[in-house]
């Protein structure tokens, strides 16, 4: 006999653990169905354990230039990956420990196993050592995350061909590395082995790194990432690879179609995210699935009755804070609270290469293509008091404004904690403030967020310091 619960979530990343809290909020009872530790990819092998070791290779480079701030060292400083590596495992641990903390705060049950749909709202449940458990909800939630998207002929080894995940426990530092594909995993793993020392280049297909940023912004990191070193292969396409005992020989097709060698350590391949949609029953829904996306309506429901999706299982933006977003939606809709919608025109993303890009909304290409009457406001870092003090100056800050009202349609920052300034343009744009309302703000002197008050000036041709 199936175990019965109002809701069962299957998968425990951010899309999936947040929506099963909200909904034990919310009275119901909640069982999340999770194979592996809760946090999914992005606690465990994404987001976090990245920016812990991206820590790690901002401080190494920070104390690198210590003499420019007056600080004499005994030696050059030099990495130890083991322990970089250990640190962020660390962190993970703590972390994972929370999430599962907070389960057991909130009384959800955790299934432990993998699942399988017998029904739209019922599951058979494999647990390791091969017993199987029923379970059934009146709803289910689908939030089986994603991997990284493979490219035929590129296929990982762990050694010399690798995902992020065997990229971020390597526990040597590699002399040369190619990264395959030019978005967010690759560019902050280039600047992270940049870092250490590694020669690396980043190899993308389309015109410009970061294609889904603005195109100053992408033009700005090039030109960066350039300047400390690493090689830029845009309009190349991967062909093909061979490995040895010393590394990897790749072989690209230039836009010309000219063939180019490129010769490497390790291999990253970094072209994207594809959902985990196998093996789950789908097919025997109906349910349907669009190039390894789930399709979902506007409020998450599959075409199922009972079963919804959420988070990266349904496609982009692949953002954990979207899927987070998601699942409190998709549970407050069920639940019969708020519209059970998610307004993915204002949501913000971050990246942590070096500098950090932060984006929201609208880019300039975009706002235009719409037709819309625009004013373009910029502010760059090296006419600002804080970014100079701290010997972090590269980059800009720039508002996408509606000439007519003065709505805020977009800012994207690159620079010193861009992704963390990006959070007042969110604010803003959430309470449908203007880029009056931003610029009339009084900003602490002297700060970083002074460049998206400038910014807002130069939008409105009221710019003091520039």
């Amino acid at each position: 006999m199936a175990d019965s619960f109002d809701l069962i979530v299957l998968g425990a990343g951010p899309a999936g653990y947040v929506a099963a809290i909200r909904a034990a909020q919310l009275g119901m009872k909640t069982a999340v169905v999770e194979r592996e530790r809760p946090g999914g990819v992005c606690l465990n092998w994404g987001c976090i354990p990245t920016k812990a070791l991206l820590r790690s290779a901002e401080l190494l480079s920070l104390m690198k230039r210590a003499k420019e701030f007056g600080i004499l060292l005994e030696g050059e400083p030099r990495p130890d990956v083991n322990a970089m590596v250990a640190r962020s495992r660390q962190i993970v641990e703590k972390l994972a420990r929370g999430v599962e903390y907070l389960l057991k705060k909130n009384k959800i049950e955790h299934v432990k196993g993998t699942a399988r749909l017998t029904r739209a709202t019922s599951l058979e449940v494999s647990a390791s050592d091969g017993k199987k458990r029923a379970v059934e909800g009146k709803r289910v939630i689908l939030a089986t995350g994603g991997r990284p998207r493979l490219l035929p002929g590129l296929e990982p080894d762990g050694k010399r061909i690798l995902t992020s995940k065997e990229a971020m426990t390597l526990e040597s530092v590699p002399k040369t590395a190619v990264v395959i594909g030019g978005g967010a995993i690759g560019c902050e793993l280039a600047c992270y082995w940049e870092a250490l020392g590694t020669k690396v280049t980043i190899v993308e297909l389309l015109p410009r790194l970061l294609p889904v940023e603005d195109e100053e912004v992408s033009r700005e990191l090039e030109r960066a990432l350039k300047q400390r070193g690493i090689e830029v292969l845009t309009e190349h396409g991967f062909k093909s690879a061979k490995t040895s005992k010393s590394g990897v020989a790749v072989e690209l097709t230039q836009k010309d179609g000219a063939a180019k060698s490129v010769e490497a350590e390790v291999v990253l391949c970094a072209i994207g995210v594809r959902g985990n949609v196998e093996d789950l029953g789908l097919e025997d829904l109906k349910v349907e699935v669009v190039r390894s996306f789930v399709k979902v309506g506007p409020r998450f429901e599959t075409a199922a009755p009972g079963l919804h999706a959420i988070g990266d299982v349904i496609g982009p933006p692949l953002l954990a804070h979207k899927g987070s977003a998601e699942g409190i939606a998709c549970v407050e809709a069920i639940a019969g609270q708020g519209d059970g919608t998610v307004d993915y025109s204002k949501i913000p993303a971050g990246t942590f290469t070096s500098p950090q890009v932060g984006s929201i909304g609208l880019t300039e290409a975009a706002a235009k293509a719409q037709g819309l009457d625009l004013s373009v406001g910029r502010f760059p870092f090296r006419a600002l008091g804080r970014a100079i003090a701290v010997g972090e100056d590269e980059g800009f800050a720039k508002l996408v404004v509606s000439k007519k009202h003065g709505e805020i349609l977009g800012a994207h920052v690159i620079g010193p904690s861009a992704a963390d300034l990006i959070a007042e343009v969110a604010i803003a744009m959430g309470a449908e403030a203007t880029v009056h309302e931003l610029h009339s703000t009084v900003h602490a002197h002297p700060t970083l967020p002074e460049a998206l008050m400038e910014a807002a000036g130069d939008a409105l041709g009221r710019a003091i310091h520039i």
